[in-house]
């Protein structure tokens, strides 16, 4: 027999046996799959697959229509309770045959999942009541089963409803997800975040989540790439009307309705450090913002004292730290009303400009850069009005600094907010105010100044309110100087704090008492 029969034979023999192993390693791995799946599951749930292929070549695995539901669920009951999942398809790339052979792990390179639609059934109205419970229950033991450097989702989609009502709390559309880089081991299963990745990409649609009982919010889309995230169509809701909303107040409180078309953020870093949680940025630019607060008289006071925000940021127990904050080319209307009869006060600011700069929480720090705002906008969509705040983190007086100008003002645009306020409405013009305050959790001092013509007032009879009363209203004009003349008016303000009251209630008091010294 010659050397190349010989040759030839003995590759032959190699090919059929490694062809015998590929088979019988195919078919005792296919008996092993179940075994890991389903016996050797240490998770909460059943896996259920209707196919799966095993390639020794390729090192791949291919499973079909996947369901995955809770072991307890009571076979007779109607009510379900826990995660229930139906995913189209699964493929796991580049898995190790010893690991899958000898220790019963099914480690690869990657998985990926395709349209996995998760519905997760809840007795409350929380989304989450245990963080812990997805480690424990999920994360630790699916680790467990399959260990993969990288993850890729498909078209997922996450639904979170309450039993309670039978309405959702939480959904999520369309998620595309990529975790490249994972790490997952006993160490990150003790921390905050039970695994470690290095990058990672979400997209997704129709986000809705419903924070409490009064609110709920929506955004149309959402793009996150390591350090970079933009959410487009962002709005949050009342969740019933005004009069519905306030007849559920135990205490006057603000009702918030809140759009915007889009937010980026930029350069964040966020996680745990120390088992404390952190959240950095360099930017946060929101534009289009449209808010409304409206605030009714009708529930009784809430006496509880209202900190400044230099408190505020300071009791936040975590570090803090946002370099830039813009919001560009929104809106903000502040609406008042004392009942339902006589209809809401309205101040609009228009063309609303604001950025912040040096945004800290007291966290850790001696010392800090003062916080400092600049608005720019038009006020009752007639008037140019700027202002200037600044105040410090650390300071323990909350001292504030804020100084503003308003040009051209015409004051009968203000009728929307003291006709049906103080029963009063103005002529006139303020052809320039400004203030200049300082202030803390205590007092404030300053002094403003006014610019003006034709000043006019005409009061309305309480009973009749869309009659002048003509007497209380020419009284009142021979009491006001309705002109300021060649020069400004200026007076010198000071005033005490009611801590029960907004830092913007303090502002307003002070910027009324100005206005009362210059023009009585």
């Amino acid at each position: 027999m010659s050397v190349y029969k010989k040759i030839a034979i003995c590759i032959i023999s190699f090919l059929f046996f490694v062809i015998l192993v590929n088979i019988g390693l195919n078919y005792w791995i296919k008996k092993q799959l179940p075994i890991i799946i389903h016996e050797k599951n240490k998770t909460a749930y059943n896996i259920n697959y209707e196919k799966i292929e095993v390639s020794l070549w390729s090192r791949n695995i291919d499973a079909q229509t996947l369901l995955v539901h809770p072991k307890n669920q009571p076979e007779n009951s109607k009510t379900k309770i826990g995660i229930y999942s139906k995913i189209e398809s699964i493929s796991i790339k580049d898995f190790n045959i010893w690991n899958l052979a000898f220790h019963d792990i099914i480690q690869a390179e990657s998985i990926t999942i395709n349209k996995a639609r998760v519905l997760l059934y809840k007795k409350d109205e929380k989304l989450l009541n245990n963080r812990n419970s997805i480690e424990t229950q999920i994360i630790e033991p699916f680790y467990k089963i399959i260990a993969v450097s990288n993850i890729y989702l498909n078209e997922g989609s996450v639904d979170v409803v309450s039993l309670k009502n039978n309405k959702p709390i939480f959904s999520i559309k369309n998620i595309i997800l990529k975790l490249e880089g994972i790490l997952i081991s006993d160490a990150t299963l003790k921390e905050k975040i039970p695994m470690h990745f290095e990058k990672y990409v979400l997209i997704c649609d129709s986000l809705y989540y419903k924070p409490n009982a009064f609110y709920h919010m929506n955004i149309g889309k959402i793009s996150m790439q390591n350090r970079f995230l933009r959410i487009k169509n962002f709005s949050y809701l009342p969740e019933f009307n005004r009069k519905d909303f306030v007849r559920k107040l135990e205490k006057e409180k603000d009702i918030y309705t809140i759009k915007l078309d889009s937010a980026d953020i930029e350069k964040m870093d966020w996680g745990f450090k120390n088992d404390r949680f952190f959240f950095k940025a360099n930017s946060i630019v929101a534009n289009h913002v449209d808010a409304n607060i409206y605030r009714n008289k009708i529930p009784k006071d809430d006496l509880s004292k209202k900190y400044l925000y230099n408190a505020l940021l300071r009791k936040i127990k975590f570090p803090l730290q946002i370099d830039t904050v813009q919001i560009l080319k929104s809106k903000l209307v502040y609406e008042e009303e004392i009942d339902f009869a006589k209809g809401p006060g309205v101040l609009n600011f228009d063309h609303f400009n604001m950025q912040i700069t040096n945004i800290k929480s007291g966290f850790g720090l001696k010392k800090t850069a003062d916080v400092k705002i600049k608005v720019n906008c038009q006020f009752m969509k007639t008037s140019p009005l700027e202002v200037d705040w600044s105040f410090n983190v650390l300071d323990q007086k909350d001292s504030f600094h804020i100084q503003g100008t308003i040009s051209n003002f015409n004051v009968a645009a203000m009728e929307r907010f003291t006709k049906p306020y103080i029963n009063s409405s103005f002529t006139g013009t303020f052809d320039k105010y400004r203030f200049n305050f300082y202030g803390n959790d205590n007092t404030a001092k300053g002094n403003a100044s006014l610019e003006y013509d034709n000043l006019k007032v005409k009061l309305y009879q309480k009973k009749h309110r869309e009659k002048e009363a003509k007497l209380k209203t020419a009284v009142a004009n021979l009491l006001l100087k309705n002109d300021s003349g060649d020069e400004s008016k200026k007076a010198d303000v000071e005033l005490n704090r009611i801590p029960e009251k907004s830092f913007y209630n303090f502002l307003w008091r002070s910027i009324a008492e100005s206005l009362k010294k210059i023009l009585i």
